[in-house]
């Protein structure tokens, strides 16, 4: 048998990237529509059209990959530096609900799980409320909590928006709502 090519061996690759891909963004699908107790491997695997077995080959077990996907759906480009809101709070307003919610669903409906639940928190404390905070300029109040507290509310706007579909919030938001948005998330990182 003659060995493997580097062509080969790339396609391999790129193969195991594709199939690790499309697991991951049926788990993402699944977790939002199910939660983390809803969601079982082979539904997912089913999702991908691939052997569940693949599940434990590319992430471990069920909670690896719940950990994948949260790490995946609860990136934030953004950050919500005060002086540098208008963009968030304009894409929090205008941005098709799609993304944003998916997070927030796989949220809600894997609440009820404990061990979803330490992932999920885990993540937002260890990342990106982490790396916020970093960013937010000191003052009275503890830039931790107050990153705590920007993404709450930028949750709960999420939450109003793309998921409870707020009449108050739907279409394209007026500039002057996006400015006041934008306040108040200045004064929150402040």
């Amino acid at each position: 048998m003659p060995p493997n090519t580097g062509v080969e061996v790339v396609r391999a690759a790129r193969d195991a990237e594709l199939t690790r891909q499309r697991i991951l963004d049926a788990a993402i699908d699944a977790f939002a529509e199910h939660g983390f107790d809803g969601a079982s491997t082979r539904v997912i695997a089913g999702k991908a059209g691939v052997d569940p077995r693949l599940i434990g080959r590319y992430f471990g077990s069920k909670e690896g990959l719940f950990e994948h996907v949260v790490q995946t759906t609860f990136e934030h480009p953004l950050m919500m530096v005060p002086g540098h809101n208008r963009e968030m709070a304009r894409s929090l307003l205008n941005d098709p609900p799609e993304g944003q919610s998916k997070a927030l669903l796989l949220t809600i409906r894997s609440a009820g799980s404990v061990r979803a639940v330490e992932i999920m928190q885990r993540h937002i404390e260890s990342h990106y409320q982490r790396d916020l905070a970093d960013r937010l300029p000191s003052g009275k109040v503890d830039a931790f909590a107050r990153a705590a507290l920007l993404i709450a509310v930028c949750s709960g706007v999420q939450m109003q928006r793309n998921v409870l579909g707020n009449k108050g919030l739907e279409g394209k938001a007026p500039a002057a709502l996006v400015d006041r948005l934008a306040a108040v998330l200045d004064l929150l990182g402040s």
